[in-house]
């Protein structure tokens, strides 16, 4: 019998983030308004650094890479979200559900290993202005995205073929608006003991092992900040590193809480995954553009041309 039960679970149900037919069309207009902010936004993004030749430095091609980090999660969870705040049967399958799985546990953790770059570019900048362009050459940038990569999805493959050998018993609800292997191992009737190990371990070494870059960087960068003796001087230097500071802030913890604390069906779950699924996505285009004086003058220069060809293209009518 609990063989037979094991192989009829072929689906999730995805219970979202509302039971409530009122409250679900709001949220699906919400949400689907929120996730064409940010595919517009990480879009812009991309096409303002590829075009703009001022732009071709370290910290915008890093800044490139996280923007289409940010498009790729978003797509991952959203669309499957919208999908069930107007379906009656919110299911998902399981081989679906390990996929998505797969996909976020990769690039959240390619965006963590990519954000501990950038505190090391911002460190380079800041400490050492003279040797920069000797630290942060096109090849240790290359290296770098590809290592984010690389490490990000190996995570991955490590964690999710582990979850692809459990067997899922009669419970197949999961209290979530999307798929991550913290929310599937308590449907599990397979001991999980490994899996859980595993998980435990590979967030630990990869959160702690970026977050000890992400420290020491910025704790360099504040001794040198405070030992600038200008105002003005430490303002425009604090100013380079907010927007990324912002970012670590509004991703990491939310995302590190989320793969350490027990899976229990608290509304802090779904507040943590939002937090770095859905809404770091969405503001990071903004964080950056709005508090940045160089993207901000790429981004008139690039509406500007767009006029002059929509003009040059009227006066050849």
């Amino acid at each position: 019998m609990a063989l037979r039960n094991h192989s009829t679970i072929t689906e999730f149900i995805l219970l979202g983030l509302s039971a409530d037919p009122e409250v679900q069309v709001p949220l699906f207009v919400l949400f689907l308004g929120i996730y064409l902010l940010t595919v517009m936004g990480n879009l812009t993004m991309l096409l303002v650094i590829r075009a703009d030749s001022q732009l071709h430095t370290p910290m915008y091609y890093f800044l490139s890479h996280l923007s289409f980090l940010d498009l790729c999660f978003s797509s991952v969870t959203v669309p499957k979200l919208l999908e069930n705040l107007l379906s009656e049967r919110k299911i998902i399958s399981k081989e679906g559900c390990l996929i998505q799985a797969f996909f976020v546990f990769a690039i959240g953790g390619t965006e963590i290993f990519l954000l501990s770059a950038m505190a090391y570019d911002r460190y380079a900048a800041i400490c050492h202005p003279l040797l920069y362009g000797q630290m942060m050459s096109s090849q240790l940038c290359v290296r770098l995205v590809w290592a984010s990569w690389s490490l990000g999805f190996l995570d991955a493959v490590i964690n999710i073929p582990l979850a692809m050998n459990l067997n899922f018993c009669e419970a197949h609800t999961i209290s979530h608006y999307s798929c991550e292997l913290p929310s599937l191992f308590p449907l599990s009737c397979s001991d999980v003991f490994s899996n859980v190990t595993v998980l435990i371990v590979s967030t630990l070494l990869h959160g702690f092992g970026t977050f000890f870059l992400i420290f020491f960087s910025y704790a360099r960068v504040a001794t040198t900040i405070l030992s600038i003796s200008s105002p003005t001087g430490r303002s425009k230097a604090f100013s380079t590193c907010s927007s990324h500071l912002t970012t670590v802030s509004f991703f990491y913890g939310s995302a590190f809480l989320r793969y350490l604390m027990p899976t229990s069906g608290s509304p802090l779950e779904l507040i943590f995954s939002i937090q770095y699924g859905t809404v770091t996505p969405l503001v990071n285009p903004f964080i950056y553009s709005l508090k940045n004086k160089e993207v901000k003058a790429a981004l008139r220069r690039m509406l500007e041309k767009c006029l002059q060809w929509h003009k040059y293209q009227a006066t050849k009518r």
